[in-house]
């Protein structure tokens, strides 16, 4: 890939439920190994934007692909046509997605729930799986509660599991759906150190996040999105220090 090719390419996407636009022509470019923090009021579209990045809502205008690829059609002589399932389900292999409830299987170990889709998705060896699972619980911690179930553990260590879970399908892009926001306080920052551990090794990855100190920390870019649109994208420095727009000014006045 070129040093100035996207990883994530966002173009013009509109979103609508019924009469309620929530995605109002959004345009985003993302690079390789770069982490990028969005930002923004409740019913801004942050979520929405993120879940039509791996196609589990289907935009109505715009397109977007991952690594040169469009995600969830193809293009014939400049029509786009939606691909059948499978495909999808193929191509959300290679997008991680951390939600905020977790979305764990219940009835399934730890080590269980992260061999799954490199077993059943993947058709990797169980065993090979296995190994690569009991790495990633030892990355973000938790070696030692493979035979576990999600019901025995805190919310921080589910979300942790979560993300090991995302990890194992080695995913290009990581897409976390506020993150922390289904933990208590006090778990919060056992979360937010995986995904910064992340960061450090070039990881791209999008974060929607009400975690202000998180996004000046770790973000490369961090995009302020109000009303379906984005209203600002920069530096951390930029955005979150001496934003230029004055619904970014007024959202800031009040969290931070």
């Amino acid at each position: 890939m070129s040093e100035d090719q996207a990883m994530v390419d966002i173009r013009g996407v509109h979103k609508s439920f019924g009469a309620l636009e929530v995605l109002r022509g959004v345009d985003l470019r993302l690079r390789p190994g770069e982490v990028t923090a969005i930002l923004g009021p409740s019913g801004s579209g942050k979520s929405t934007l993120l879940r039509t990045i791996n196609h589990l809502e289907k935009v109505d205008r715009g397109w977007i692909s991952i690594d040169g690829e469009l995600i969830g059609y193809r293009s014939v002589r400049g029509r786009l046509y939606e691909l059948k399932e499978k495909a999808v389900l193929r191509q959300r292999t290679h997008i991680g997605f951390v939600f905020q409830d977790f979305n764990l299987f219940p009835h399934l170990t730890v080590l269980e729930n992260l061999v799954e889709a490199p077993v059943s998705a993947l058709r990797r060896p169980r065993a090979e799986a296995q190994a690569t699972a009991r790495r990633l619980l030892e990355r973000v911690g938790l070696a030692d509660k493979a035979g576990a179930y999600p019901r025995q553990l805190s919310g921080g260590q589910q979300q942790r599991v979560a993300i090991a879970r995302a990890l194992a399908l080695e995913p290009k892009v990581l897409l976390f759906d506020e993150p922390t926001s289904a933990l208590d306080p006090e778990l919060v920052g056992e979360v937010l150190d995986v995904i910064k551990d992340l960061a450090r090794t070039g990881t791209t990855m999008i974060v929607v996040t009400h975690e202000i100190g998180f996004a000046r920390e770790v973000a490369d870019t961090v995009v302020f999105m109000d009303g379906g649109v984005v209203v600002e994208q920069g530096p951390p420095s930029a955005v979150l220090d001496d934003p230029s727009h004055p619904r970014t000014r007024a959202f800031l006045a009040k969290v931070l």
